[in-house]
This record gives structure tokens, C-alpha cells and sequence, in this order.
């Protein structure tokens, strides 16, 4: 059981997350903060796995409290989940400790999928921030890494680029004219060369290893 504190200074959303989590079966929500002083004052009274986090509070913000409770308690994973996406959001709260980063309108089923890996140590970013975020990381356009490049198929590169500026299988499969079984296949192979274990990992890679193409 994922044991879950929420934390967003808006009763509604508490009380909304609170009602999708409730009928998620391998989820509890053991406590709800509105701010993120009250957040860092639950955490070690209530234990939860993952803190569902926003950020814009009045007092403590989602930023400072996700440091905060990383500092003192790292066992404990923070998915931010909130309606900004503007890049230094996005860089400050990923910098701070933050394990994922998703927006409010991600829909329930993948909310309670990014909850149960991000307890598990996956990371899980929007697909519509997760650019931003890569692109922020890298500071400079790097040179390819020849070596890196060559352990994958061209196909494989294609994949790869597109996966890091954040394009679900499905958009992948839509570009490439592939099934998105196909593009399975190629993610999976993709992990396996490259030694990861989840998409942003992956896209890490590709950046640090020029085979991303921010142009198109």
C-alpha cells in the first residue's frame, strides 16, 4: 500500500484528490496539508511514501517545502503535481528534489500510474513540461557522442530524440508512420543499451550526448 500526504492550499483539490485516490485500489491517503510548512510538520507523523505536492502556497511553497522534506527525510519521494509549467517552476522544483512533475489536468488513471512509480523510483514528467525541463538542464548544445550514437540503429535515435522532448509512444508512433507496438519494442531496446530504467533517464542521456534535436 503507497501511503500518499497531499499537499495544495485549495480545499477543492484536496478534497477531489482525495476522492480519485480514495477508489484507487494500492493507494491511502493518510493525511492532507495546505501549505508546505504544514506538509513538513505531517510528514513525520503520517510517513507517507509520496508527498503529492503543489507548489504556488501562501508561506512555505511547493519548491522550499520539496526541499525541506527531501533534506530531512529523503526516504520520502515528492511528486509535484500543479497547474504551472513555466520553465523556472519546472527547473526549481526538479533542482529541489522533486521526483516528477505532472500538471493538473493529468488524467486519473495515469495521476494513480505516476503515484505508484514514483513510490516505486521512477521519475514521471509531463509530457508537455518535459521539454522545457531538458532543455533547461543542458546548457549548451552538446557534441554527439560518437560512441553512444553508434550502439543505436538509426530508427532507435529517432525514437530516442523524440521520446526526450517528452512525446508519448503513441505521438512517437504517429510521427514515425510505426504501431505503437513497434515503438515499444524500440523503447525497450533503447533502456537496455543505454543502461536506464524509465524515460527520463533515457532522455537524460540523449541530451548529454547531443542526439536530441530541439530544431524541429
Amino acid at each position: 500500500m503507497v501511503r500518499v500526504l497531499i499537499c495544495d492550499d485549495q480545499d477543492v483539490v484536496c478534497e477531489g484528490l482525495r476522492a480519485i485516490l480514495k477508489t484507487a485500489s494500492g493507494l491511502q491517503v493518510v493525511g492532507v496539508a495546505h501549505d508546505g510548512a504544514e506538509a513538513l510538520e505531517l510528514v513525520p507523523q503520517v510517513q507517507p511514501d509520496v508527498v503529492l505536492m503543489d507548489l504556488k502556497m501562501p508561506g512555505m511553497n511547493g519548491i522550499q517545502a520539496t526541499r525541506h522534506i527531501r533534506n530531512q527525510y529523503p526516504q520520502v519521494r515528492v511528486l509535484v503535481l500543479t497547474t504551472y509549467d513555466a520553465d523556472e517552476w519546472v527547473f526549481d522544483a526538479i533542482r529541489s528534489g522533486a521526483a516528477g512533475y505532472l500538471l493538473k489536468d493529468t488524467p486519473r488513471d495515469q495521476l494513480v500510474e505516476a503515484i505508484k512509480g514514483t513510490a516505486s523510483g521512477k521519475t514521471h514528467v509531463d509530457p508537455n513540461v518535459a521539454g522545457k525541463l531538458f532543455a533547461q538542464v543542458v546548457q549548451a548544445p552538446a557534441a554527439v557522442d560518437t560512441l553512444v550514437a553508434e550502439a543505436l540503429s538509426e530508427r532507435e535515435r529517432e525514437v530516442l530524440g523524440l521520446l526526450a522532448r517528452g512525446l508519448s509512444n503513441a505521438d512517437i508512433a504517429a510521427r514515425l508512420c510505426l504501431s505503437e507496438g513497434t515503438v515499444r519494442n524500440y523503447v525497450s531496446a533503447i533502456f537496455s543499451k543505454l543502461e536506464v530504467s524509465d524515460r527520463t533517464q533515457a532522455a537524460v542521456l540523449a541530451i548529454r550526448h547531443g542526439l536530441v534535436d530541439w530544431s524541429e
